[in-house]
């Protein structure tokens, strides 16, 4: 305000007389306490406790009020994604665990959720698995093959087509009779499919993430069509056999047919955007999905509004996108002999060491074994998906157990300790949330004590945390958020009695 008065009236006024008008102006209101102006300039605003006190009371009584979303919107969240014949790997767990908290998050707001998961379930890797599986498992048709270990069936079918010749060119022939939907190659293409589908269910359910398949064949009778729109809105380029579409502003031109007449991820990519627009009628896309393919959905969303699909202005289609998982030597998290690491190991890796940790706090003494079991798969899997959300999705984040069981530091042992805290003293005074909600309607809530006064600002903040993420879907902010009230509870609870045994009755 002081540079502008002197820019535009030449009027010499110092920056804390400024501040002394707005103060004198500001209206009487059930707000502000008092405003106080300090150092040379700053206005400093006291909130009313009283205000602050009807607040909180309202907060108990009603529960959280997240922002209004007036006509119920749908959202339709694409995230987790793995390839069918391929272990989910560490590179899927952010899509999976950002997604589902996304999915969690417009839920919560009053949001209509579709949640998809985008299977590489189509292409040309089926011609060399079902050529493998007719070798290896003749009587398929009849006998459900009992392909244990399908990452390793996988690797066999890849090595015969990079080495013997004519299984290539049969792998070729069963794309072609797979795509034009002979009745075998399909169940052969199922079969594959199921045994994958049963891997990813086990870790969905370690995870408790909810999501509807739809893979890329799901889209696979709509890609006609689409290399039909844009031809004949003239947007189409045909370069050595390939069909090719450039998108006013990015450097490669996205291709929707090969010079084979096959289709690209370019094609299923674009089917399922008009698909979620035009047929599911998404008010908001979000695709949660590695930055590495950034310059990719850009260009397929910007071919979606140049094709007229849809209106930014209108309908928010979003990349949510997200850096890599290092390990603790900074590099890309790999196993010992170099491969990628298995979310299965992983998972079972976080099971074990959460055991060891309660067996350290000696709570195998304390818990029945069908509570220390609850307790293990809280903590562990508690502790990989808040050590993920913690961090802005932007960066590439170091996957450490240390440091994610860590009871100290922004982490979700530490937060599952408040939170039992919290719990210990509900149970100990004997409160349950009825009778909180009928006090909050009957009772004033006084503020008195600084730490009280601190707790209650803090809560108050969530809804607008909330507000925030809605709009940037960055976690992190939560996070933060989450630890910042468990610190300050703790001070709270550190100063203020809360609840005490009577030694002699034990009331």
């Amino acid at each position: 305000v002081f540079q502008i008065l002197l820019k535009t009236k030449e009027q010499k006024v110092s920056p804390r007389e400024i501040a002394e008008n707005i103060a004198k102006n500001i209206p009487a209101n059930e707000c502000i306490e008092r405003v106080e102006i300090a150092g040379p300039g700053f206005i400093n605003v006291h909130l009313r406790k009283d205000f602050v006190s009807k607040q909180l009371s309202s907060l108990l009584v009603n529960g959280v009020q997240p922002p209004a979303v007036g006509k119920r919107k749908k959202v339709v969240v694409d995230f987790s994604s793995p390839n069918i014949a391929k272990e989910m790997h560490v590179g899927h767990l952010r899509s999976t665990i950002i997604g589902e908290s996304m999915c969690r998050l417009f839920e919560f707001a009053g949001y209509d959720v579709l949640r998809l998961n985008h299977l590489g379930d189509w292409g040309t890797q089926f011609g060399m698995l079902i050529a493998h599986l007719q070798d290896k498992f003749p009587d398929y048709l009849t006998v459900s093959p009992p392909i244990g270990d399908l990452q390793a069936f996988y690797k066999e079918s890849k090595r015969r087509f990079d080495t013997e010749e004519e299984f290539k060119k049969r792998a070729y022939q069963c794309v072609v009779l797979l795509q034009s939907k002979n009745p075998d190659f399909i169940k052969a293409w199922e079969l594959i499919c199921d045994v994958s589908r049963k891997e990813f269910q086990k870790i969905y359910n370690c995870l408790d993430v909810t999501i509807i398949e739809r893979g890329e064949s799901f889209y696979h009778d709509m890609m006609k069509d689409i290399v039909k729109e844009f031809e004949d809105k003239g947007f189409v380029q045909v370069d050595d056999g390939r069909k090719i579409v450039f998108v006013p502003g990015f450097p490669v031109p996205l291709t929707i047919m090969k010079s084979d007449g096959g289709y690209t991820y370019d094609t299923s990519d674009l089917a399922a955007l008009k698909h979620r627009l035009c047929e599911e009628k998404a008010d908001i896309l979000i695709y949660v999905v590695d930055s590495g393919q950034s310059v990719h959905l850009q260009t397929v969303f910007a071919a979606g509004q140049m094709i007229g699909w849809y209106d930014p202005k209108v309908t928010r289609v979003s990349h949510a996108a997200f850096g890599v998982v290092l390990g603790e030597d900074k590099k890309k998290f790999k196993t010992r002999s170099g491969d990628t690491v298995r979310l299965v190991d992983l998972l079972e890796e976080g099971l074990k060491r959460a055991m060891d940790k309660l067996k350290d706090k000696e709570r195998d003494k304390v818990l029945t074994a069908e509570e220390l079991k609850a307790a293990q798969t809280s903590v562990a899997f508690g502790c990989i998906k808040y050590a993920d959300l913690s961090h802005n999705r932007l960066n590439d984040y170091v996957f450490s157990f240390d440091k994610m069981l860590d009871d100290r530091g922004n982490t979700a042992a530490y937060l599952l300790y408040a939170f039992t805290r919290i719990r210990a003293i509900a149970r100990l005074a004997s409160i349950d949330e009825q009778m909180l909600r009928k006090a909050a309607r009957e009772e004033v809530l006084i503020l008195d004590h600084e730490k009280e006064w601190k707790l209650g600002k803090c809560i108050l903040r969530f809804p607008e945390i909330l507000q925030k993420i809605l709009e940037d879907l960055l976690l992190h902010t939560l996070c933060d958020y989450l630890y910042e009230l468990a610190t300050t509870f703790t001070e709270f609870y550190d100063n203020c009695y809360c609840v005490e045994k009577d030694r002699q009755s034990g009331e």
